[in-house]
């Protein structure tokens, strides 16, 4: 097993520990270190022992740059420290309420086409056999960027097309309509792009840490888990800065000045986008457990702990 993944495994059972584990590795300033300094601090992981200060930076930027099962150094624009720094300004621009939906879909297409290439990237890649995507993943990546494009322009085009004019209706179908919207494109984002896993499996470890085969099963349960952390994501950044805007208009500050609430509602989306990032990476361990009774029969032999291991991905 890959020296990150015993890690995860020792540190990172509790949501407490994995949520400290993220608030570390997001740190932006690991993204200015070189290949040949990340592959050094693989190397420095890879030899074990007792963790000096040295070794625990060396840690975390092998955790946050290099993938758990090729050993490879992340694309930096995919890597988790990059991703608050390149979506937030496109999840604050999607969720503008836009005069056109030229707009809408430029903005919804730049967002999709950023979460599928960093879904894809930290996919579990552990039974694939070479390092080029097939044919196959890049037609499904190119389908899932096109229909969830459409479908969160969705709300915009509605008001174009049916031309509403009624401000409740338009608060509807570009305030409330987008929550739930956008909890299931960022759910349908991950399941399509890694659709793979499930179809093809994934490896599964014992206890010790050894491979033990491949399993569809865990693979349906990692993506499965993954979606749901990324839904959680969106759906939160969606509702909550909403909530708090309609509750501040209430307040006499805001009913005076309403210029202020647009940029309070571009600040909150970015806020709250930045504070569920941690969280929503730590709501599923990143070496995730299977129960023996919910893999393959030829596998369970190996779980003699009832548990079998497996590489989430991000």
């Amino acid at each position: 097993m890959d020296p990150n993944l015993l890690y995860w495994k020792s540190h990172g059972q509790s949501f407490v520990s994995r949520l400290k584990i993220w608030c570390n590795l997001l740190d932006p300033t690991s993204l200015f270190s070189s290949n040949v300094d990340i592959q050094k601090a693989q190397a420095r992981v890879g030899r074990g022992g007792k963790l000096n200060e040295e070794d625990r930076h060396a840690l975390n930027l092998a955790l946050s740059s290099v993938h758990a099962d090729s050993g490879a150094v992340l694309p930096m624009v995919f890597r988790p420290p990059a991703f608050l720094a390149v979506s937030a300004p496109l999840v604050v621009a999607s969720f503008l309420p836009h005069s056109s939906v030229k707009a809408a879909l430029f903005w919804q297409f730049l967002l999709q086409s950023y979460n599928a290439g960093f879904n894809h990237t930290n996919r579990n890649s552990s039974s694939e056999k070479g390092t080029k995507t097939s044919m196959r993943q890049l037609v499904l990546i190119a389908g899932t960027v096109s229909y969830s494009t459409c479908a969160g322009a969705l709300p915009q085009i509605i008001i174009n097309r049916l031309n509403v004019r009624t401000v409740p209706l338009q608060n509807f179908f570009r305030f409330i309509l987008p929550v739930p919207l956008s909890a299931c494109l960022a759910f349908f984002n991950v399941f399509t792009v890694r659709n793979e896993e499930s179809e093809a499996g994934i490896k599964v470890f014992d206890s010790n840490g050894n491979t033990v085969g491949i399993s569809k099963l865990a693979g349906e349960k990692a993506v499965r888990e993954t979606a749901l952390s990324r839904a959680a994501l969106f759906g939160t950044t969606a509702a909550v800065p909403q909530l708090l805007v309609s509750l501040l208009q209430r307040t006499r500050p805001f009913q005076r000045g309403s210029l202020m609430v647009a940029p309070l509602r571009h600040m909150s989306v970015a806020l709250i986008f930045g504070l569920m990032i941690p969280v929503s990476f730590s709501l599923f361990p990143q070496l995730g457990k299977i129960k023996k009774e919910n893999v393959e029969e030829e596998l369970r032999a190996a779980a003699v702990d009832r548990h079998l291991f497996y590489h989430r991905g991000l």
